[in-house]
C-alpha cells in the first residue's frame, strides 16, 4: 500500500491528508488487504457489478477509486459525490440496502472502453480497514450478419457492427479453411467495425464464416447452401425449404426466418414469436412445421417471371444460415419430374455429406 494511503488512515482528524472532509476511522485498527484480484468482464453500453465484501461494523466508509480518481465515496450514511471524476457522473450507485450485510458492491452503468482498468475498493469501519481490487475488462459483440451479393461476381460478407477486442474470423468450404478473404477494420480505438468478404467460386460447395470474440467467449456462425436449380412449368407449385443442420437448434430461441428474391424482395417475414400472413397469395408460409428443421416456403401458380434465385435465411443471435434455389419456369414442358427428382436426391446426397446432419424431403412438385 502507498504511505499515503496509510497515512490516511492511521491519523484520526476532521479534515485528513488525502481530502475527504469529516472522514473518522479509529487510530487502532485491522488491515486486510485483498492480494487476489478479481476479473470482471462487462460488455459495452451495457451495466456492469463490481464486487466487494467486508466484515460489517457502524461508521462505515466506502471508496471506490481507479487510480487515483475517485469513482464513488459512501459515508455518513449518504452518498458523498463532490469529488467524483466526471466521467462516472451519473454513472455509478451501490446497494444501499446491503451495506449493512457487508456488501459495498458498485454498479457501473452504460460502460465504455475508457472504463477498463483496476479498480480499488477501500472500505472502513469502526475497527478495520479492508481493501479489495477488481480488473474490469470491456468487450463488445453486435449480432454479426451475413449477406449474400451479386454483382461483377458472386460474394459472400460477414459483417459485424460493434465489436471488441478485434474478432478472430474463419472462412471455411466444405468444411476445410479458405483464406482468399478479404477484410475491412474501421473504427480504431474501438468498438470495430469489421467487414470480411469471400468470393464464391463453387456453387456446389458449403461455405460457412466464424467469429469469434475471445473475451467475451462468443461465436457466431454464418452458413450458406446453394440448393441447385429447379426446372418448373407454368401453372405449377413448387416447395422450397431452409436448409438447418443437426448442429443448429430452433427450439427456444428467438431466430427470425425471411425470405427473398435476389435483388426483389418479397416483403415477407415471420418471426418466432409472431406469425404474420404474406399479403400476396401467390406465396403461402406453411406453419404446419413436421419438425423445427422442416422450413417451408409454397410458390403456387408459377409464371416465367418467377424464374430466379430465392434466397432463405434463417437468423438468431447465435447464427444465419443462408438457402439459395435457382427457379426457371417455362411456358411449356421443358422438363419431366423424373429429372428435378434427380436433382434433388442428388443435393440431398451432397448435403448428408457436408453438414452430417438431418435432412427432408421437404421439396415438393405440386399438381398442375
Amino acid at each position: 500500500m502507498k504511505a499515503r494511503e496509510l497515512l490516511c488512515f492511521f491519523f484520526a482528524i476532521t479534515l485528513d491528508p488525502c481530502g475527504s472532509q469529516d472522514l473518522f476511522f479509529p487510530v487502532f485498527f485491522s488491515y486486510r488487504n485483498s492480494n487476489n484480484e478479481q476479473l470482471i468482464i462487462g460488455r459495452y453500453d451495457e451495466d456492469v457489478i463490481l464486487p466487494c465484501l467486508f466484515t460489517n461494523e457502524p461508521d462505515v466508509v466506502i471508496h471506490w477509486k481507479i487510480q487515483d480518481n475517485t469513482v464513488h465515496s459512501y459515508f455518513k450514511g449518504m452518498d458523498q459525490l463532490e469529488r467524483q471524476y466526471p466521467r462516472y457522473a451519473n454513472r455509478t450507485s451501490l446497494f444501499h440496502s446491503e451495506i449493512h450485510n457487508g456488501n459495498a458492491s458498485l454498479t457501473v452503468r452504460r460502460l465504455s472502453l475508457l472504463d477498463e482498468g483496476i479498480y480499488s475498493c477501500y472500505v472502513g469501519t469502526t475497527s478495520r480497514y479492508t481493501m479489495n481490487k477488481v480488473v474490469l475488462k470491456v468487450g463488445a459483440f453486435y449480432t454479426p450478419l451475413m449477406k449474400y451479393e451479386k454483382n461483377t461476381g458472386i460474394f459472400l460478407v460477414c459483417i459485424i457492427q460493434s465489436v471488441y477486442p478485434q474478432p478472430r474470423i474463419t472462412w471455411k468450404m466444405d468444411n476445410a479453411n479458405v483464406s482468399e478473404s478479404s477484410t475491412e477494420v474501421t473504427g480504431s480505438p474501438g468498438p470495430f467495425y469489421v467487414k470480411s468478404t469471400l468470393n464464391i467460386t463453387g456453387l456446389n460447395s458449403f461455405f460457412e464464416c466464424v467469429i469469434e470474440n475471445s473475451l467475451l467467449n462468443e461465436t457466431w456462425r454464418g452458413q450458406w447452401t446453394f440448393a441447385g436449380s429447379l426446372w418448373m412449368n407454368q401453372g405449377e407449385s413448387i416447395s422450397l425449404w431452409c436448409i438447418v443442420g443437426s448442429n443448429f437448434s430452433l427450439q427456444n430461441q428467438d431466430f427470425r426466418v425471411s425470405w427473398s428474391k435476389v435483388e426483389n424482395v418479397l416483403d415477407w417475414h415471420l418471426n418466432s414469436s409472431q406469425d404474420r400472413t404474406a399479403n400476396d397469395l401467390h406465396f403461402a408460409w406453411n406453419k404446419e412445421l413436421r419438425d423445427h428443421h422442416d422450413l417451408l416456403k409454397t410458390l403456387k401458380h408459377l409464371h416465367p417471371s418467377d424464374s430466379g434465385e430465392y434466397l432463405c435465411n434463417v437468423s438468431s443471435p447465435e447464427y444465419t444460415l443462408l438457402t439459395v434455389y435457382r427457379v426457371h419456369v417455362g411456358k411449356q414442358q421443358i422438363g419431366q419430374a423424373n429429372g428435378f427428382w434427380v436433382l434433388q436426391q442428388r443435393f440431398v446426397k451432397t448435403f448428408q455429406n457436408v453438414i452430417g446432419g438431418e435432412t427432408h424431403e421437404g421439396i415438393a412438385r405440386e399438381g398442375r
